[in-house]
């Protein structure tokens, strides 16, 4: 189920699918890096103004799903247009600050980007672009990432599948609003 929270700046209730905090698993494969199933921490939010605020942490799993060591995390902003247009503003912690543009679909709630500016630190790796596409599907954040350098040729590097985690106080009040039905719950879906 998709919420609007009744603060939410009017201009992002296209972009109101991302918001809230996404826990999941996902594979990371390129060439020269060590290929891992990861887990995932996704926040987007928001606080009024005109963009959504994103921040992601990964980290390699072991066969039992424990984690291993940190593999990436991510900050950055989120705008759209009045023509569904979307930018976005990331910075890595591997020394890499991007722009991105792109669109949300119509009629469903999908984003394709695409890199338009890379800028590296000295101590960065190698990265000449990529491309991400995110897409709200049953209830679940779904995002598949390509990735570019000078010497590998745009290539899907992550995915990954999310659960959106719910907070005591969404279950609490879930809770309060369920005292108007009826005792036998039948009656709900009539």
């Amino acid at each position: 189920m998709i919420e609007i929270p009744s603060d939410l700046n009017p201009d992002l209730v296209p972009l109101a699918f991302l918001l809230g905090r996404w826990e999941g698993v996902g594979v990371f494969d390129f060439p020269g890096d060590e290929k891992a199933n990861f887990g995932q921490e996704v926040t987007f939010s928001h606080d009024g103004r005109d963009f959504v605020e994103y921040v992601s942490h990964t980290w390699a799993l072991d066969a039992e799903g424990n984690k291993l060591r940190p593999i990436e995390s991510e900050s950055g902003f989120w705008r759209i247009d009045k023509d569904r247009k979307v930018e976005v503003v990331m910075v890595r912690d591997q020394g890499v600050v991007e722009i991105w543009y792109g669109e949300l679909a119509d009629q469903k709630p999908q984003i394709d980007l695409v890199t338009d500016a890379v800028a590296r630190t000295a101590a960065a790796g190698p990265y000449s672009g990529g491309k991400r596409l995110y897409g709200y599907v049953k209830s679940d954040l779904m995002w598949v990432g390509e990735k570019a350098t000078p010497e590998v040729p745009l290539r899907p590097y992550m995915s990954a599948h999310l659960k959106k985690v719910v907070t005591p106080d969404q279950v609490a009040a879930w809770a309060k609003d369920l005292g108007d039905l009826p005792d036998d719950g039948i009656a709900f879906f009539k």
